[in-house]
């Protein structure tokens, strides 16, 4: 996606019907002192990134039950994806190499 063309927020406030029917195409970056403060979306644009930000849902260990915290410490995996550890850290794979 590109960088939506900035819009200082006076300019915005003085032509706020030409900017909203913007939104409808494209998201409007609007900017305060010379820096971006917020961007002006449409409806469906902004109920899209709800449903990602919720899809995208972190949490931490603290919220989990002990029983799936217990679950998750104990697991394990599989020997046929350590290959993988490779990718993340190459000490990482030494100090898991079989003997």
């Amino acid at each position: 996606m590109d960088t939506p063309e900035t819009v200082p927020a006076s300019e915005f406030t003085r032509n706020f019907g030409r900017y909203r029917m913007r939104a409808q195409r494209e998201p409007v970056a609007v900017s305060s002192h010379g820096q971006i403060t917020g961007y002006f979306v449409s409806p469906d644009e902004y109920e899209e990134f709800k449903r990602f930000r919720e899809s995208r849902r972190s949490f931490a260990t603290a919220e989990l039950p002990e029983e799936k915290f217990q679950a998750i410490r104990r697991s394990r995996m599989d020997p046929r994806h350590t290959h993988l550890d490779k990718l993340l850290d190459p000490g990482i794979a030494e100090a898991h190499a079989d003997p």
